[in-house]
């Protein structure tokens, strides 16, 4: 997905915005490897259209092992953690950034005061030089930008440093936590996995009856780990984030129902959650399911279910495995329950 550039001089100038990008355009992907500090979007694509790689504020996604289908969704954490809401990434090489920034600099709107300010800072050795242009092919400019869709999280425009030079082989500044890191992309390839959706397999299918109870299971085809891999190719870095279900929540929809186990929670055993009903189960109690106590009437309850997903990422640099929170994604379903229907003699 593409990443919404957030420079400072991209703020000054934000009332003639039509003009600068009239005047500097965007610098292209090809210019530079991280991704010249656009958000022009580079797809790969398999035979079914799943996306697989796209190129977004200098980084890679590789999703070729993403969750697929139309109803697949991102998963919430099971805490109040919260992916970034913005970061910061190779961007620029020094000609880029002379072109993008100079056009701005004529803008009348912003300024001579902060024109030359911002010549001081880029030009005029307060504290770099002429772009840095002694130093091309030996670093970049770093930017910084939002994640799409996130544009109005908590702390979206928090990054909001001006653009820094970063020498090639060396580590961003460490008063910048949110430079990129191999955790950090582990952290951005979170926000970006995706799981299928969580309609279970129920039986009775159609409709069932009260105090009958209900089966309920997951297909192993659909469940298994998916992941994402988030990578900065000029800097060598790179982290795989992996989303692995560990167990279904059922929610009745009414607190007139019993669940299978008690806790409502049922845990994956062997690959799979819950086990299909066969005939001849009928006076069984299911290892996953519910029991109604009370008929839905002229409408229906609408059952929810979630997985919880257990998530770890590897990386550069990192030995084995490391947590981070757990994710969850639910959907919920009609149930129609009905009362048996009895005849009297």
């Amino acid at each position: 997905m593409p990443a919404i550039r957030r420079g400072p001089a991209f703020v000054a100038v934000l009332a003639g915005a039509s003009m600068l990008f009239a005047a500097s355009g965007s610098p292209a992907w090809a210019d530079i490897d991280p991704g010249g500090g656009a958000s022009e979007t580079q797809v790969d694509a398999d035979t079914d259209q799943q996306t697989v790689s796209t190129v977004a504020g200098g980084i890679v996604y590789d999703r070729s092992k993403n969750g697929k289908g139309g109803n697949a969704g991102p998963v919430t954490p099971a805490t109040n953690w919260t992916p970034p809401a913005c970061y910061y990434a190779p961007a620029y090489s020094p000609d880029q950034l002379k072109k993008k920034l100079e056009p701005i600099w004529a803008v009348d709107s912003t300024g001579p005061e902060w024109d030359l300010s911002q010549r001081n800072r880029y030009v005029n050795g307060k504290p770099y030089k002429d772009f840095n242009k002694k130093k091309a092919g030996k670093g970049y400019w770093w930017d910084s930008f939002i994640p799409d869709g996130r544009e109005s999280a908590p702390g979206a425009f928090d990054c909001d440093k001006p653009y820094f030079w970063v020498d090639e082989g060396d580590p961003p500044p460490a008063d910048i936590p949110e430079a990129v890191t191999p955790e950090l992309l582990a952290r951005l390839a979170y926000a970006e996995i995706r799981v299928p959706d969580t309609e279970v397999d129920l039986a009775p299918e159609e409709a069932t009856k009260v105090n009958l109870p209900t089966w309920a299971w997951l297909d192993k085809a659909e469940f298994k780990p998916v992941s994402v891999t988030a990578s900065v190719p000029v800097l060598k870095i790179h982290a795989t984030a992996t989303a692995e279900p560990v167990s279904l929540k059922i929610d009745p929809g009414t607190p007139d129902a019993e669940t299978y186990p008690a806790s409502g929670v049922c845990e994956i055993v062997d690959g799979k959650i819950g086990v299909p009903y066969a005939k001849g189960k009928s006076k069984e109690t299911p290892p996953c399911g519910v029991k109604y106590l009370r008929s839905s009437g002229d409408g229906s309850y609408p059952l929810k279910a979630t997985v919880t997903w257990k998530i770890h990422w590897t990386g550069t640099g990192v030995d084995g495995e490391r947590q981070l929170p757990d994710g969850e994604f639910g959907a919920e379903q009609d149930v129609v329950v009905q009362e048996i229907q009895s005849i009297n003699r």
